[in-house]
């Protein structure tokens, strides 16, 4: 019998980070580890890091500063910083964060298990950043670990072969692999024996699935597989890139009755200049077309993006391009950052010409016009029933259940009981530009 150890994992960042949290719980559980809610409680303690903005790595970074008394008073105890500022950093972690025992990039997770075992064999550190494993972690699902037992996440690629000038994920993430088809398969078959309802297919441009697969399977192939899936009742993926947009994926969407009508697509900017400048290969006009096809192909789609304000060279004209884009293709919402310069990026050469103040104040009229599109929208659900998957207590009023329609709309009802992990009939009332709100029929 392995030895009974106390496993703490923190994690920052995006659904991909969230599951290799979750796997690597799963795979550690399997040398004797169970989870923790305290770290003073632990033996091994992970901080599991995002990059995509500099205020993430710091945040993760002052986070794993704390420990370093409780380092000092256990010197038994293990550390870790891994993922993404992993890669990106490498050794200069330790100039900042000298009591950490290993630093290990986002495709080296699998082998933590070894490379704790080899901190507490030689006392010594090591670091998995230098080239690239090829090889997926094991896809050892924790329960525990999960936001609920019957939603799970499952990576079907890694990395990313674009370029975008803004984006520091192709050198923390490494070149684009996908895995097998038949291993998603079974992965997922798995997942609905245990429960799981509702998968996520991640993966960092996840439209372009398929590369390098002998046979080839795209995306659309993968879901036409994935829908016979017997328990399983929605799939989800995301995040997709405008660029891989097919048209068999438009019509899987439309045909496919287990995927859900729901799209991450990230237009970045309205306007062509930038976009250019960004390098993200296609123009305005382009990803409008790319929306109306879905609008028209998918009955009752939905279509969430990303934007960034404030990025070198921006102008008013430019900003109010990507406001228009708003309302023109009326997103359900949109997450609106503000640039920051990232090193190892393309766009780090450029000046960050645009005020502090300015990328503030066009963050949140970006936000506000999109707060008028999602109110209308949620107002026009008014009167209308819809199926949730009921995910559990409201966070403010215990008293109220919340879930998720099909198009990612949040849904709150009041409940007697605790319905989570069921799928409801719910009839809209009322709504803020966020939240449905209506009553269980």
């Amino acid at each position: 019998m392995p030895e009974k150890r106390l496993l703490y994992i923190e994690t920052f960042g995006c659904q991909m980070n969230q599951l290799e949290s979750e796997l690597i719980a799963g795979r550690l559980a399997k040398d004797g580890y169970s989870l923790t809610a305290k770290k003073s409680d632990a033996d091994l303690i992970l901080f599991n890091t995002c990059s995509v903005r500099e205020h993430a790595e710091e945040r993760a970074f002052s986070h794993a500063g704390t420990v370093r008394k409780l380092k000092q008073r256990r010197p038994g105890l293990v550390v870790g910083i891994v993922g993404c500022a992993a890669q990106n950093h490498g050794e200069a972690i330790w100039d900042r964060l000298g009591f950490v025992d290993m630093v290990v990039g986002p495709r080296w997770l699998g082998a933590i298990p070894r490379l704790v075992d080899e901190v507490r064999a030689t006392g010594g550190r090591r670091i998995a950043t230098d080239d690239f494993d090829q090889d997926f972690i094991e896809p050892s699902h924790l329960t525990e670990a999960r936001r609920t037992p019957f939603q799970a996440y499952v990576k079907v690629m890694e990395g990313c072969d674009l370029n975008c000038s803004f984006c520091i994920v192709p050198r923390t993430r490494g070149a684009e692999v996908s895995r097998p088809p038949d291993e998603i398969v079974e992965e997922v078959r798995r997942l609905a024996d245990q429960g799981v309802v509702e998968v996520t297919l991640l993966g960092q441009t996840v439209n372009s699935y398929g590369k390098g697969l002998k046979p080839y399977c795209d995306l659309a192939a993968l879901l036409q597989k994935l829908d016979a899936v017997e328990g399983l009742r929605r799939i989800r993926f995301v995040t997709s890139h405008p660029i891989f947009m097919k048209r068999r994926l438009v019509e899987a969407m439309r045909d496919l009755p287990k995927v859900c009508k729901y799209i991450h697509i990230p237009a970045q900017s309205g306007s062509d200049r930038l976009l250019k400048l960004m390098k993200r290969r296609y123009t305005r006009a382009r990803y409008v077309d790319i929306t109306r096809e879905i609008y028209e192909t998918v009955p009752g789609a939905a279509i969430q993006s990303d934007f960034i304000v404030g990025f070198p060279t921006e102008t008013d004209e430019d900003f109010e391009s990507s406001a228009d884009l708003v309302r023109e293709v009326r997103f359900q919402g949109s997450f609106v950052f503000k640039y920051s310069p990232r090193p190892g990026t393309g766009s780090v050469a450029m000046a960050d010409d645009v005020p502090e103040e300015v990328k503030k104040e066009r963050n949140h009229r970006l936000l506000e016009a999109q707060e008028i599109v999602s109110r209308e929208r949620n107002r026009e659900m008014h009167g209308r029933r819809v199926e949730i998957l009921v995910e559990g207590p409201s966070k403010t009023e215990p008293r109220r259940q919340t879930g998720r329609t099909d198009s990612n709309q949040i849904v709150v009802f009041e409940a007697g009981r605790d319905l989570r992990g069921r799928f409801v009939t719910v009839e809209i009332g009322r709504s803020t530009p966020l939240t449905l709100f209506g009553a269980l029929v």
